[in-house]
């Protein structure tokens, strides 16, 4: 029987040094993009999480947005990424667990291949960890996989009805729904979210 990855720091670096980064589609992906080109606060504090080679984060950047931070495990993206823009805050770039205390707090969180890059059983932790690093009425937005896959992860699927039920004590729901915009390779397997943060947990008994 297939064991299942250690998906700690050093697999994901492992990834990155034998360019195994499928997911990477080379370019901001035009659901995040067209979110951004309608954002009017350029001074907005942005978090990019687990965020690879980080073409969303660059755009921001290029678009004049001052405030963007970007998260990985591994020190290889974030690296690449301060050598393509070197005039990019170096203290925005944080290399650490997504799970890890900071004292950071955000506006906006994107999410792009992040979520279905951790093992099904962090999935509650994560929708916790988001309201914790969001402000008030501060949103998630981003995009999910919409189905489930045959080979083992990552990347991990799943289904709208499976997301929702971790993310509804934590935020309300603005924008969930099939995604209309995907890349080509993407269409019809995407679900597109916006989310905002509750100003407290509402779990049902």
């Amino acid at each position: 029987m297939q064991t299942k990855p250690e998906l700690d720091a050093s697999y994901w670096s492992n990834r990155y040094q034998q360019k195994e980064t499928g997911w990477d589609a080379g370019f901001i992906t035009t659901p995040l993009e067209a979110y951004i080109n309608q954002l009017a606060s350029k001074d907005m504090a942005i978090l990019i999480p687990g965020c690879g080679h980080g073409h969303e984060a660059e755009y921001l950047h290029k678009q004049g947005f001052t405030n963007v931070y970007i998260m990985d495990f591994a020190p290889e993206p974030l690296e690449r990424f301060k050598s393509r823009n070197p005039n990019f805050e170096a203290e925005h770039l944080l290399q650490q667990d997504f799970f890890a205390e900071t004292h950071f707090t955000f506006d906006l969180i994107l999410e792009q291949t992040f979520f279905c890059a951790l093992p099904k059983e962090m999935r509650p932790d994560y929708a916790r960890r988001m309201f914790e690093l969001l402000k008030p009425g501060g949103k998630l937005v981003g995009v999910l996989f919409s189905e489930e896959f045959e080979t083992q992860g990552p990347p991990f699927g799943g289904t709208p009805p499976e997301y929702q039920a971790y993310f509804e004590p934590y935020f309300t729901f603005k924008v969930f729904e099939p995604c209309h915009n995907s890349i080509p390779p993407r269409q019809g397997r995407e679900w597109f979210m916006i989310l905002e943060r509750r100003s407290k947990p509402q779990f049902i008994a």
